[in-house]
Order: C-alpha cells, then structure tokens, then sequence
C-alpha cells in the first residue's frame, strides 16, 4: 500500500454531496472538516444554468455550507477557456445566467452579428430560432463550443434533453463537432486546480460517475475516489477499461482522509 497527501479536494456535486435538494449522508460534514483544517476545494458541477452564488444557496437550503468562491461550473469553465483563446471576444450563445453571467465577467460580448464562437450551454427553453440562427453563424465561421456533453438531465418529470443532445443536432446540420469543456475533459479540472493553486499529485477528485468524473480525474493525474450515493453502481466498475483509486459507500468514508490529509491507496 501507498501513503499518498491530500492537500486539495475537488468534489462533484450531484450524487456526491447532494440528491435532487437533499443533502447526502456525511457530506455537511466532510465540507465543515475541509473548512476546520485549511484543505483547499472547488466543488465542481456540469450544469451551466445556476450561477455560483444560485448553487451556494441551493447547497445552503440543504444544510451543506459552501461559499459560492468554492462552486465551479463548466460555465465558469467555458468562459475562462474562451477568454484565455480569444480575449475580449464575442459570443452568441444558448443557455442561462449561469453562462452569460460568466462570459460578461470574463469580457465576452454576446452578440450574433459575427461571433467567435457559437457557445452551446444548458436551458430549460431550447427554442428553434436560436438552435436555427447557430447553425447558420456555424456554418458561417463561428467556432463551436459546447460547456457540456451530457445528453440528458434530470427533473421532476423525467429526463430531459440536455446539451450534449442538442449539440448532435447541431452537428448534423453543421457537420462541426462542438468541444466540450465540461467533464470528462479534464480542462475542468485543471481550470480548477489553477484557480485554487492545487497540484494534481496531491489533489483527490470525488465523483459518482465513472464516465465523467473518475475518467477525467484519472487523465489529468488526480487521485480519484468513487462514490456509490449517485449514478454508478459497484458492480459495474468492473466494466470500464481505468479504475479510481478508491471505491467508498458515500462521502461520509472520506471525512477521515479529509481530516488527515493522509490515504492509504
């Protein structure tokens, strides 16, 4: 067995800290043991609508504490990746506050008189027009980016499309793929890390999928924890061609390694 330090925490939210707006067993917990002992952390989602402080307040409903400074979506990451390729550059983009607001903060003009880039993200009211009028400024040489690849979300109701389903649509009538800069690309991660001052040796990511979370986690040499509170069940770890570090029950097992800053691998 390795003796590896843990000095940064990287969390996914969904299905690791919280079930649809409750709080999941241990995880106000392993939040308030970060906080008592210095450990630096990002809690990471996928979902471009909320903005950081919308996510805060959400988490904070649930009785998990999280400072909206320590909330990292891929809009943030979008917009950080947009802004570092192309400064003060200019965007039409699909999706809610939690993108826009980004982009503004990070110097973007939204427009659609000849954007850079085409930004696909999250919302609830994907409307033809703007799917439409995405295409056409696509095809007219606007680079295409999506902030997620995920195909479905979840509601109330049922699945919903998501994303990564409306990028396909997109695509087939473009014949350009989008890049994806959500999970599993591990620039989510390293933006992260960057924004924290984490270093990949001594940093643990924890996840419940191991399509997104563990998958990106391993390729941008993090160590990895899954947990089984969310989407992946034990017995189909065996099925992926990578492995975490480490399988645990819930991120109630992980408050003891957060408190050390020690794990036995």
């Amino acid at each position: 067995m390795a003796v590896k330090k843990i000095e940064t925490w990287l969390t996914d939210m969904d299905g690791v800290l919280v079930h649809e707006n409750t709080a999941l067993p241990g995880a106000a917990e392993f939040i308030e043991t970060l906080k008592e002992h210095d450990r630096q952390y990002l809690v990471l989602t996928n979902n471009p609508i909320y903005t950081p402080r919308d996510l805060s307040a959400r988490l904070g409903r649930s009785g998990i504490d999280v400072p909206e400074d320590r909330i990292w979506t891929s809009a943030l990451a979008t917009a950080d990746f947009v802004a570092r390729t192309i400064p003060r550059g200019s965007a039409y983009v699909i999706g809610e506050a939690g993108l826009t607001t980004a982009l503004h903060e990070a110097g973007f003009i939204l427009s659609d008189i000849n954007p850079d880039y085409v930004i696909l993200g999250e919302t609830r009211t994907y409307s033809f027009e703007s799917i439409t009028t995405a295409i056409r400024l696509i095809l007219g040489g606007a680079r295409f980016i999506c902030t997620n690849p995920d195909a479905t979300g979840p509601s109330e109701n049922g699945i919903l499309p998501a994303a990564g389903s409306v990028a396909a649509l997109v695509t087939k009538a473009t014949n350009r793929e989008p890049y994806f800069v959500g999970k599993p690309n591990p620039i989510m991660f390293r933006t992260a890390l960057n924004r924290v001052g984490g270093h990949s040796e001594t940093t643990a990511m924890i996840g419940d999928r191991m399509d997104t979370d563990v998958v990106a986690g391993v390729e941008a040499g993090l160590n990895t924890f899954l947990v089984l509170t969310g989407i992946t069940k034990r017995e189909e770890v065996e099925t992926f061609p990578f492995r975490p570090d480490k399988v645990v029950d819930s991120i109630k097992n992980l408050i003891d390694v957060a408190e050390s800053g020690v794990v036995e691998f």
